[in-house]
This record gives structure tokens, sequence and C-alpha cells, in this order.
């Protein structure tokens, strides 16, 4: 249990970083006069550095353990923060944003790993859904809390506060965390070259990659960075009123991430899960781009059926880690770590130039909007269709 909570404060962190952009982005506006593209490239350079670190945080997990990976990467989150509460301009806080993306690369894929070593693989699933579905208490404190914090005290002294609190995290996971056993039965491989050549050749994971490309790409694109401008451009909501808009999704992004693992055990198949989840979470995609304009109410409750159909990350990611080599579970979490984050950092990088170029060009923000919503809803619609054709499960399971 202390192993879990220590893991979870860290997580709680993780997931803060990723989506406190959304809520100070009217402030890093005005004080960094930073435009929709710059926004977006801030988000887009957390999640860019965050999947480049999964392959040496892979090695360093098989290699050293949890515990010195974690608390080592974290130093560098502390830093970070720190310097994103003193920037003063673009090029300060797109270092300081890298940093802190380096700095929470292996949490959720050391916390996989502990749990991957620790506990037998048909509880994984219900594990992984308990640390993201807890762990996204970081998505709550980075809405309304986040806000009401920005307006008494400001961003840059809330920002220190959390650099503050991201130490004792580091802290703890360096004296408190137990590191599990280490497989003795395998051999294990030499080098991140050949374990990475052996996930490769994994033709389930293929199929995989489409979907874990864009499902959690999409959602978190939404909580982290659109979600607080399209309520204000679209429906003048204030800081206030978008920040409880922000929380109400991060609730139900957490509320669905916790009821994804008894959903999973009920219908006894990680890919059932996966599918149904994302075909319901395109349908609210889709409607908000068609009908979002219409109603502040109906987007605030469409974007919380988005974050609460959308958290189907915890399954697919036990659904693919079925197929890991017990030797390359390190590679084989961070592996997949990585396609799930590059992705989320293509989509922001991608749709902050859409944002930027259609404004540009003078269209109304509900029609911006609509656009972007409508193609996250095609592609997440499509990529699901190409992961039905996954196998189920592994060959030797099969046959069992």
């Amino acid at each position: 249990m202390l192993t879990f909570l220590v893991l979870l404060l860290a997580y709680v962190l993780s997931q803060f970083f990723r989506a406190f952009l959304a809520i100070v982005a009217g402030d890093l506006a005005r004080d960094l006069g930073l435009d929709a593209r710059q926004l977006g490239d801030l988000s887009a350079i957390w999640f860019a550095t965050f999947a480049v670190a999964q392959f040496p945080v892979g090695v360093a997990l098989d290699r050293f353990g949890a515990r010195v990976t974690i608390a080592g990467f974290m130093v560098l989150a502390v830093a970070g923060a720190g310097w994103f509460a003193a920037v003063t301009g673009f090029n300060g806080a797109l270092g300081a944003m890298a940093l802190i993306g380096i700095g929470c690369s292996p949490v959720l894929m050391g916390s996989l790993y502990v749990f991957g070593r620790a506990y037998p693989p048909e509880r994984f699933a219900m594990l992984v859904s308990l640390m993201i579905g807890f762990g996204s208490a970081g998505n709550l404190l980075g809405a309304a809390p986040l806000a009401w914090a920005v307006a008494a005290v400001g961003w840059r002294t809330s920002m220190l506060v959390i650099a503050g609190v991201t130490a004792l995290s580091c802290l703890l996971i360096a004296v408190l965390l137990h590191e599990p056993p280490r497989p003795s039965a395998v051999q294990r491989p030499d080098g991140s070259r050949a374990g990475l050549r052996d996930l490769l050749r994994l033709r389930a994971l293929w199929l995989m990659v489409p979907l874990t490309l864009v499902g959690y790409a999409f959602v978190i694109a939404i909580r982290s960075l659109w979600i607080a401008p399209f309520l204000q451009q679209t429906h003048g909501f204030d800081a206030v009123a978008r920040g409880e808009a922000a929380l109400a999704m991060a609730a139900s992004m957490s509320i669905g991430a916790l009821a994804y693992g008894p959903v999973e055990r009920m219908l006894g198949s990680a890919k059932a899960t996966v599918a149904v989840g994302s075909a319901l979470t395109a349908l609210p995609m889709a409607a908000l781009g068609l009908f979002g304009h219409l109603s502040g109410t109906v987007s605030v409750l469409l974007f919380a059926a988005i974050g609460g159909f959308g958290m189907t990350y915890g399954i697919l990611m036990a659904h693919a880690r079925t197929f890991f080599p017990p030797e390359l579970l390190g590679r084989g979490v961070t592996l997949m770590n990585f396609v799930f984050i590059a992705g989320a950092g293509v989509v922001q990088w991608i749709s902050g130039r859409f944002v930027k170029a259609t404004t540009d060009a003078g269209w109304p923000p509900a029609d911006t909007f609509s656009a972007l919503h409508l193609g996250f809803a095609a592609a997440l619609a499509a990529s699901t269709a190409v992961y039905l054709m996954t196998p189920a499960r592994p060959p030797e399971q099969r046959r069992a």
C-alpha cells in the first residue's frame, strides 16, 4: 500500500503538469505575449520530450529498477517547475516545459513496471486503472483549484508551490519506494537495440499503433489545451467558469479510468473494452463538432463524456502488456507509452498550428473548433477500426 501511495503522488503531479496549461494559457498570453501556436508548442514540447525519454527510461527500469529511475528523473521536473515560475519569454517557457516532460517521463511506466513484477498478470489491468483513476486527481488540481490559486496568488507563485511538492514527491520515491524482485529465470537482453528489435517483431503491437497514437492524444489535447479557449471564444466563459468546466472533464476522466478496470473484468476482454470505449468517445467528439457552438452547457456535458469514455489508456496498455516477454517488460511498456505520448505531442503541435492558421484566415472560433473536433472524431473512428484486427491475446494463451 505504501508503495502504491508513493507512486500515486508522483503520478498526480505528472497528470497536473500535462494539463495545467489550459488554465494559465490566458495569463501566459498576457504576461509573455504568446499566441495560440506558441501555446500549442509549449504543450507539445512537454509531450515530445516525455516521449523521447521513454527509451532511456525503459532501459533504466530493466537495468536499475523503478526507485533509482523515477527519483533520478524527477529531479529534472523539480528544476523545470521552478524555472517555469520565473520565465520571462517563450524560449524560457519552452525549456522549462521540456525539463518537466523529461522529469515526469518514468512515473507511470515505473509504476507499471512495479505492478508487472510484483503482481500476477490478471491483476495488472485493475492496478493500472486504479493508478490512472486516482492519479487523474492531478487533472482535477490543474483545473478549478489551479484557477482559484492563480486568481488568489498568481500563476508564478502557484508554480513555485508545485515545484516544492514535486521535490517532496521525489524524496519520498527515493526513500520509501519498495523495489520488486527482478526475473532470474530468463536471460535479459544485453542491449536496448536487441530488446527493441524483439518488440518490433510483434505484429499485434503494430495493429495497436494507430489507436495508441490518437486515442489518448485527442482527449488530452482537448483537456490540456483547447477546452478553455473554446469555451472562452465560443461561449464567453470567464476564467473561473473555464476552470470549473475543465474540472468537470477532469473528474469524468478520473471516474472513467477507475471504471474501466471493473468493466474489463466483467467483459473478460481488454480488446472488447478498448474498442467499445473508443467508439463511445468518438460519438461525443463528433457531437461537439456539430452542435458544440449552440450551447455552453451542452458543450461542457460533451467534454465530460469525452473524458469519461476516453480513458481507455490503461486497458490498452494492459492488452499490449500480454504480448511482452518478461525480460522486456520495462522496455515494452515504455515503447507503448512512447507511442501514446508522441501521438499527444504531435496532435498538440498540429492542432496549435491549425487553430492559428484558421484564426489568421478569419474563421469564426465556432468554425475553427467545429472542424478540429470533427477531425478528432473521424481519426479516432478510423484507428478503432484498425484496432479491431488485433488479436485478443497472444498465440500461446489462445492455445491454452
